[in-house]
Formats: structure tokens, C-alpha cells, sequence
């Protein structure tokens, strides 16, 4: 029996016992594990969820895991709740922070609707070791207050009231704005807007002492209708390198805005991610208050001329503890022509790289030396150890040519490019979280339907490996917890078990993952023992290259004049061909071939795509590159007499029924007595 638990608003556990099918069900899937399929039954594992039907909250927005005490602190509208990530139970009684009557009147009196009018919960961070930071729209003007976390209480002041503090630049007014929010020791730093309207945006240091609170310059030029996704704090100063200061700290913010430097009839929105420096306090009289280190540059991710503009969800992930150049930035992208999303990894030292690279310049006809070259210090630069060595204190002792030059030019010439790790037609997905498992790294992503996807990545291969159907809602937020997958919507939560080793469903998978303790045993990954023999490679303990590429060949009975599609999935972002009988074919996009049945079409198709693994393949196709099946059909014509034939047979056997029925019928039926005749 798999267990729900329901908290009500007193913070009371009431457990409900129902059948195993309210468990995430095993799914039959078709994996591709670096260049060829495999059909494994992956059990999604046990997944305890808190549903609408027995959740006393709604609209989930926030999600904070505290790792050490295993609490997961949700924000809800009007409430926050704390619960243990292992079993989905309460660990206090909710804090109910609702809009009093007379505010949510004014508001609605401002035009906003009745739903909008409530306190939405949008950011929960940690501040220090025992506060939490929670800011809500509390109807249309924002509030924030602090959290006590030894007792989970609101902090009160003297005279007994609930402490509040302003959340402009905190939090958005609007429930439905994008908006994003990151720590260093202690401050909050945000991208969001900032007026009743949302006409305004900043990235701002938001909380600290006056003086420390800087943000952007009221300009197209820096910020342009931005719609902010993620944030992230890359320390420097916690390296190997030697360099202590953590005035070289940098804290980025990934983003969409519309591009000023494509002039069209439409606005073009594009993905961002800038850059600020921790030590920024601003410039003395250019650039008061304001940033001095913002610095923004492009993100493209492309392949085979397909382009993926729609910056959607980040995860940054360290892959080496104590090297923070170790650092990448997941990224999930859509298109803007079609139903396609991909993720694009970039390291954090190509963008620092682009930031180092030539500002952009504003077109003219006129040849003119670049002006950044004559500066120093260079624009944009963070003051650390190797600036203050040059006299230069802080921010506030940049001269002015510098700061007025960044103040006209945020933008980098160089753009920051990938090409994308995964591919998936006709999904959409809007979130994602990354575990890091040498030499592969596992995406966790959510989609826009409500389910969980696992994928494992390694070099440019990627094998899906379960995708799991949670809520009838996106799923808006991932976060990892020991062995499991914690994952919300804004009505739900669910806990997902990672499943160890037992995750990975193919042979070669299991052995390129030994580093994690797995070895891959008859037919089933396990942790693995000390034995010699199971720290050979998947050469040896796998399957040979030529049954590793042989899919197996699906028969399909088909009819003359029928449309179908063949589909090939290639999750790489590799080329794909066809081999098949000569007549009319047309390729889609991804891949799949639609085929018009005639006589001429029947017989068998197969899709190959390019694998460089050495020792995988089964001959060079266009190009000269090796290639590896990836599925396989054959066309079988069927014959319309067989089945005029087979229809004839229906109906005399319906009427030999009907008549052996009647007969029967006849025979059982009592005769009617005598007596009754005679009347």
C-alpha cells in the first residue's frame, strides 16, 4: 500500500491508505543509449505524492531544502509550510501570512482580480543559521518578513506584531511575473520587477546595510522588457587558486529581454545571462548606487541550423567541490517555430572568457578605434586582490571615463555558444535539476504536462531513462534529496526514489557508471562488490558492437493508400538517414519518415544514425561517418479479399448464432397449459 499524508492548516497528519495503483505505474520505454535502442521496463520506483485532494495549500511557488535537517519549506498563497523530505509529513503547524480583508478591497479596487488579490509566497532563502527570508506579493505590494527556524514562527517586534519590511525590488507585485533570487553570506540579491505595473526592472542587491544596496541603471541599454529565469553565486575565492578575496565573488543572472540590437518590425526576445561583481558598492558620482560591474552577454544554442531561443529553466551545478572553474550552467531552451526543447550546457569559463572579449559597439560608417583599450582599469572589472594591489580600493574609486563608459556599453561583442546535449520532439520542458555522476551527469526535467523525465548524459550521448506522469500541472520546481527527487506543481508535491543503480537499464550504461559503486550482473545493474572481474569495461562485459546496433525489426501490417509515420528518435544531437524501397517518402524534421503505403513502398525501412564510438557501427553512411541503427520496420501489404473474406465469416457466424439462439429458445420455452387454450 503506498502512503499520501494530508496536513491540514493545524498542522495535524491524517494518513490515507489506498492501492498499489495510486503508485507511479511501471512504463514500457524505448531508451537510446549512445547511438543505438534499447526497450527496457523501468519502474519508476516509489513515489509518495501530496495532491490537491489532500493538500490544504495552493499555489506552490517557492520550494527551500534545508540538507542538513532534511526539511523542505514550501511557500503557498497566504501560507508556508514546513515538511520532512524524506516522509511528506509536517513538521509544525503551518504559518498561515494572509492579506487583511481591507488591503485585498484596495486591490481590487486597483482592477486586480479576486485570485491576484492574495499573499503569494515567491521567495524563501536563507539569510543566516537560523532565518529565513520570505517575501509574498501580499496584493499587489509586496512584504517580506523573517522565519525563526528552531520553532518555525514568524519573527514579531516589540509590542507583539508580525516584523514586515517592504519586498519592492524583492519580490514582484504580480504573482505572475518572472522573477528570480539568490544569498551571499547573508544578502539577498534579485532580478525582478519593481513597480505596481511591472513596467520596471531590476537586478538589485536588495537587502544589506544603505550603502551596499546598488542595482541597474534605468536603461534599454542594460535592461530591456527582461523576463528573469535563474541566478546563481560562483565563489572564486574558495578555489585552489590562491585568490582569497571575496571581492572577486560573481553572482550571474540568466534571462530573456527583447534585443536593441535587432532593429525589426517585431520585438525579437532573446536568452541573456549578465554578470555583477559581490564587492560592487558603485561609483562615487557616475553610476551612484548603481552597478559598476554589469556586464551581459548572448547565449546561443544551435545545431544543424535549428536555433533554441527560449531560455526557460537553469541548474548550476560545481561538478568538482572546491573548484568552482568546475562550474556549468544547464540550460533548457525551446524553439520559437515548433514543439522541440533542448539543453545546452555552458561552462562558466566561456562566459567569463566573453566578458574578458570586445564590448559591443553601435554600428556606423565610420572606422574608429576601439575606446574600451585606452581605459584602465578595463570596464567591468571586479576589485579584487590584483586591483587593489593597483591603488584602486572599491568601485567607488573607479574613474569616471571607465564607469561612463560600461555605462553606455553592457553589452559583449562575443556571444556564448553551445550545441545542445538533448534533443526532445514534441516535449516541452520547464524546469530542471542536474546530479552529478562522474563521467556522467543525470538531468532530472520537468514538463509542462506534469511529468518527471530522467536522462543521462555523458560527452555528447544521452539515454533517456524513465519518464514518470506525477501531476495533471507543469512542474515548476526540482530539487534533489538523498536518494530522491523532490518535485512540485503549484497544487502538488511528489518524492520520487532515484533508484540507485537499479536506474540504469542497459549493460553499458551500468559499467560507464562503476565510479558510482555499479556493476551490471546477469541482467540487472547492482552496487557492485570487490571482485576483480567487475572492474572490466562494457567492451568486455556488454554485448558485442554488431548486436548493440541491431534494433529489432517491427512488422506492420499495412493497407495500400494509407498514410504512416515511421519515427526515429535520436536523442544526440547527431544526423539521421533512411534506407528503404524506392517510391514516395517524404522526411519530417526529427527525423521520422512519412510514407504513403502502395505496392511499390512495402518491404523494410531502416534509420541509421551517426555514432563516433570506436568499435560501434556497421559501416560508414553519408559523410564517411560510422552509423548505428536505431529502429527498423517492415512493410507488409495486407490483402483487402483476405479481409473481405474474414468479414463474410463474421456474418454467417452472427446468423448462425442468432438462429441457433431462437432454436434454443423454442426448445426451452414452457408449453402453455391446456386449460388456457380453451379460453
Amino acid at each position: 500500500m503506498a502512503r499520501l499524508v494530508k496536513a491540514d492548516r493545524k498542522g495535524l497528519r491524517h494518513e490515507h491508505s489506498v492501492p498499489h495503483k495510486m503508485k507511479t505505474p511501471v512504463r514500457t520505454l524505448t531508451v537510446l543509449f549512445m547511438g543505438h535502442w534499447l526497450v527496457a521496463c523501468s519502474p519508476a520506483g516509489t513515489t509518495d505524492v501530496l495532491g490537491p485532494e489532500y493538500f490544504s495549500v495552493s499555489n506552490i511557488s517557492s520550494l527551500l531544502l534545508d540538507e542538513a535537517s532534511g526539511v523542505l519549506y514550501l511557500g503557498a498563497r497566504d501560507s508556508i509550510l514546513a515538511v520532512n523530505a524524506s516522509t511528506l509529513s509536517t513538521t509544525h503547524p503551518a504559518i498561515l501570512w494572509s492579506v487583511p480583508e481591507e488591503k485585498r478591497k484596495i486591490c481590487e479596487m486597483k482592477g486586480k482580480s479576486e485570485a491576484d488579490c492574495h499573499n503569494y509566497i515567491l521567495v524563501l532563502q536563507f539569510v543566516s543559521e537560523g532565518q529565513i527570508y520570505a517575501c509574498g506579493t501580499y496584493a499587489f505590494d509586496p512584504q517580506c518578513t523573517f522565519i525563526n527556524r528552531a520553532d518555525f514562527s514568524l519573527e514579531v517586534q516589540a509590542d507583539g506584531s508580525m516584523k514586515m519590511e517592504t519586498g519592492k525590488g524583492k519580490c514582484p507585485f504580480d504573482p505572475k511575473y518572472s522573477h528570480t533570487t539568490v544569498t551571499a553570506d547573508g544578502i539577498l540579491y534579485s532580478g525582478t520587477s519593481s513597480d505596481f505595473m511591472g513596467t520596471t526592472a531590476h537586478i538589485a542587491r536588495a537587502t544589506g546595510s544603505e550603502g551596499q544596496r546598488v542595482r541597474t541603471l534605468e536603461s534599454s541599454a542594460w535592461l530591456r522588457a527582461p523576463t528573469f529565469v535563474s541566478s546563481a553565486v560562483v565563489r572564486w575565492s574558495q578555489g585552489s587558486s590562491g585568490n582569497d578575496d571575496d571581492d572577486d565573488d560573481e553572482i550571474f543572472f540568466f534571462f530573456m529581454e527583447e534585443a536593441e540590437e535587432y532593429n525589426f518590425y517585431s520585438k525579437v526576445n532573446v536568452p541573456r545571462v549578465a554578470r555583477v561583481c559581490k564587492g560592487d558598492v558603485g561609483g562615487r558620482k557616475t553610476l551612484q548606487k548603481r552597478w559598476t560591474s554589469f556586464m551581459k552577454t548572448g547565449l546561443v544554442c544551435e545545431a544543424r541550423g535549428e536555433h533554441y531561443t527560449i531560455l526557460r529553466a537553469v541548474f548550476t551545478l560545481q561538478h568538482q567541490q572546491g573548484e568552482p572553474e568546475s562550474t556549468h550552467f544547464y540550460c533548457v531552451l525551446s524553439s520559437q517555430w515548433g514543439d522541440v526543447s533542448a539543453v545546452c550546457v555552458y561552462s562558466v569559463a566561456d562566459v567569463v572568457e566573453a566578458m574578458k572579449g570586445p564590448f559591443k559597439q553601435k554600428k556606423s560608417c565610420e572606422s574608429s578605434p576601439n575606446p574600451e583599450a585606452a581605459l584602465k582599469p578595463r570596464p567591468g572589472q571586479c576589485i579584487g586582490r590584483d586591483l587593489k594591489a593597483e591603488g584602486f580600493e572599491s568601485s567607488l574609486s573607479l574613474p569616471d571615463s571607465v564607469l561612463s563608459f560600461l555605462r553606455d556599453h553592457p553589452m559583449m561583442e562575443n556571444s556564448v555558444s553551445a550545441a545542445p546535449l538533448l534533443v526532445r520532439r514534441g516535449i516541452t520542458y520547464n524546469t530542471i535539476t542536474v546530479s552529478n555522476h562522474n563521467p556522467a551527469a543525470i538531468l532530472h526535467l520537468g514538463t509542462d504536462t506534469g511529468e518527471l523525465h530522467s536522462v543521462s548524459v555523458g560527452g555528447q550521448d544521452a539515454t533517456l531513462l524513465q519518464e514518470i506522469p506525477l501531476f495533471n500541472t507543469p512542474v515548476n520546481n526540482i530539487l534533489l534529496h538523498q536518494e530522491g527527487v523532490m518535485v512540485s506543481s503549484g497544487q502538488s508535491l511528489a518524492r520520487v526514489a532515484a533508484g540507485g543503480c537499479s536506474l540504469y537499464p542497459n549493460c553499458e550504461l551500468c559499467v560507464l557508471t562503476k565510479s558510482q559503486g555499479c556493476v551490471w550482473r546477469g541482467e540487472t545493474c547492482t552496487p557492485s562488490s570487490s571482485s576483480g572481474s567487475e572492474a572490466q569495461g562494457p567492451e568486455v562485459v556488454c554485448e558485442t558492437a554488431d548486436v548493440r546496433c541491431s534494433p529489432t525489426v517491427q512488422e506492420l501490417r499495412v493497407r495500400a493508400g494509407l498514410q504512416i509515420v515511421l519515427p526515429c528518435v535520436q536523442l544526440a544531437p547527431r544526423p539521421c538517414f533512411w534506407t528503404h524501397p524506392p517510391g514516395r517518402h517524404t522526411r519530417l524534421r526529427h527525423w521520422d519518415l512519412a510514407v504513403t503505403v502502395t505496392t511499390e513502398t512495402v518491404g523494410t525501412y531502416t534509420c541509421y544514425c551517426q555514432d563516433d564510438r570506436p568499435g560501434v557501427g556497421l559501416g560508414a553512411g553519408p559523410g564517411g561517418r560510422s552509423q548505428c541503427p536505431r529502429a527498423a520496420y517492415e512493410l507488409v501489404l495486407e490483402d483487402r479479399n483476405m479481409h473481405r473474406g474474414w468479414k463474410g465469416l463474421y456474418v454467417a457466424c452472427l446468423f448462425l448464432g442468432l438462429l441457433l439462439g431462437a432454436l434454443l429458445l423454442a426448445l426451452l420455452w414452457p408449453p402453455r397449459p391446456q386449460h388456457q387454450r380453451a379460453h
